[in-house]
């Protein structure tokens, strides 16, 4: 995870904390989190980014709609940056 922008970590945990969520439902998380619009030029590549790392999947709803999820080599990614981030942070300050 240590090559992911910071853009695209959230993007991974976004999508890791909930149930298939499709491009526009991301979208909106992140934009409550960043307090900006997030331009889909933006979101898009990025989600592809991720999909060709291995770390989350793209499924199909529909022929308009998309949807995400997190493979288990996304989710050993996350455990790791967990357990990183756990030596110097504190989790319950």
């Amino acid at each position: 995870m240590y090559d992911l922008t910071g853009f695209q970590r959230d993007l991974l945990y976004v999508i890791a904390g909930s149930d298939d969520p499709h491009g526009l439902a991301i979208k909106d998380e992140l934009e409550k989190y960043y307090e900006k619009e997030i331009h889909h030029g933006r979101l898009y590549p990025n989600l592809d980014t991720l999909v060709g790392k291995g770390l989350i999947e793209k499924g199909h709803r529909d022929r308009r709609t998309n949807y995400y999820t997190v493979t288990r080599r996304g989710q050993r990614e996350i455990d790791a940056r967990t357990d990183w981030q756990a030596q110097y942070v504190d989790p319950v300050a």
